[in-house]
């Protein structure tokens, strides 16, 4: 395989239309590729910066084999499943277009991968920064008994409650974002539908946001609950009430991520039903 049989744009659009087809014929291991091109197609080009920007697919003989994204030149790249050989390539090819990398996402052995030929290439040291594990919804188990309260989708009048358990989300789990009126729209957290779990009295003591529904795939992200009102069983509530919601939305996979290293998450949402399907990674060069 030869480092330009890998082709890289600029162009979402142009990217999409080679490789649409390829990542919806397999939305869950293709989770990140579908999320983010969809995500910065919706806000448009104001979202990114599409000279630095760069989009890829690896072509042969009229089949698309594999794909990656990089959002700009201090993102990550953000990789569909590869082989050795794949990796290789397209890290070759990225050094040798003055690409910079500083980290990569993507399942465990592409991970890897990716990351060994990167140090061959480059000289960089991998470290591993988090270990993942996507689990994809089977038959949904919601709690019994629920917590006392409801659920509750939230609305634009909730948007300071929103921001401030997005702020506790992004410091629990060490995401470096600025969360306020100002900078709302330009984050991650803003494209979302959100549902709260309010208790009796009706203050919102958790919260559930998914992704819009792509290629029949809707993503749980985040879950939150603030930690002295853990342990009570709001967070398996609102992912029931939201996982139940995309069901009833038409969604064919239901997935969402926890962190490896946390037992408790593992083992409440695998409760309610989910399952483990790729074990994920993310390297830092």
């Amino acid at each position: 395989m030869r480092p330009d049989d890998w082709y890289l744009t600029e162009d979402i659009d142009d990217f999409l239309a080679r490789a649409g087809e390829f990542l919806r014929s397999r939305p869950v291991p293709h989770i990140m590729q579908l999320t983010w091109t969809a995500r910065l197609r919706t806000r448009g080009a104001a979202a990114y910066d599409a000279e630095a920007a760069a989009f890829g697919l690896l072509e042969r003989a009229g089949e698309v084999q594999a794909a990656f994204y990089r959002l700009s030149p201090d993102r990550g790249l953000g990789l569909t499943p590869l082989t050795a050989g794949q990796a290789d390539a397209l890290a070759a090819r990225l050094v040798a277009l003055g690409h910079s990398v500083p980290s990569v996402s993507a399942d465990d052995a592409t991970a890897a991968g990716f990351a060994a030929a990167w140090q061959r290439h480059t000289g960089a040291t991998p470290s591993v920064c988090v270990r993942l594990c996507l689990h994809r919804l089977g038959t949904l188990v919601p709690p019994d008994p629920f917590p006392a309260g409801r659920g509750r989708a939230a609305g634009e009048r909730d948007l300071e409650q929103l921001m401030d358990l997005c702020r506790g989300f992004a410091a629990d789990v060490g995401e470096a974002v600025t969360i306020d009126a100002d900078s709302w729209a330009d984050t991650r957290f803003a494209d979302k539908h959100y549902t709260f779990w309010e208790a009796p009295d009706g203050t919102p003591v958790s919260m559930a946001g998914t992704n819009p529904m792509v290629a029949g795939l809707v993503q749980v992200d985040p879950v939150y609950t603030p930690a002295r009102l853990r342990g009570r069983g709001y967070a398996g509530a609102v992912t029931a009430e939201v996982s139940r919601a995309a069901l009833a939305a038409g969604a064919e996979h239901v997935v969402l991520f926890t962190d490896a290293a946390n037992p408790t998450s593992n083992a409440l949402y695998r409760r309610l039903g989910y399952v483990p399907v790729v074990d994920w990674a993310v390297y830092d060069f």
